[in-house]
């Protein structure tokens, strides 16, 4: 049996991804004893919340057709696993990333794992992609997608800036 996703669960993940990927930024923030680094990586917090909001706009944007349920659950397992597959998806909303921050980490250590977490994200979103029928808003997963390419592009450079410094 195929797995299938609709483009409201797929909304709905993004949207805990990036409460996830917020709580990453500020645990690093919060081992900074230099305040221009801590403001910085409060900045990038801020940057998923803003993600967060983005994803939760679009997601009250999608039809009925692509919130429409592909499988009978009447006791909210979906939601559950959900959950379970945001928070293990291995890029930047797995809760797991920040609680191996050691407060060890230079700016540019976190910068580095931010871009892969956020690259990582990307293959996961893609993935998810083909999990889903073309009636259910599959086209609007490419603008989760296109979201995180410009968070990939902006750390990117904010890491070039750094190693140049």
């Amino acid at each position: 049996m195929a797995i299938v996703f609709n483009a409201d669960e797929v909304f709905e993940m993004a949207i805990r991804i990036e409460n996830n990927g917020a709580a990453f930024y500020r645990k690093a923030a919060g081992f900074q004893s230099d305040t221009k680094h801590r403001k910085f990586l409060e900045g990038l917090a801020n940057m998923e919340d803003q993600h967060q909001k983005t994803f939760t706009e679009m997601r009250t944007t999608l039809t009925e057709k692509d919130k429409d349920p592909k499988v009978f659950d009447p006791y909210g397992e979906v939601t559950r696993y959900l959950a379970a597959m945001a928070d293990t998806m291995g890029g930047e909303g797995s809760p797991s990333v920040a609680d191996s921050l050691t407060g060890n980490e230079t700016l540019e250590d976190i910068l580095r794992i931010a871009v892969g977490l956020e690259k990582d994200s990307i293959l996961f979103y893609l993935g998810l992609k083909d999990m889903i029928p073309s009636q259910s808003g599959k086209d609007r997963i490419g603008e989760i997608i296109m979201e995180e390419r410009k968070h990939v592009f902006q750390l990117s450079n904010l890491l070039e800036k750094l190693k140049t410094k």
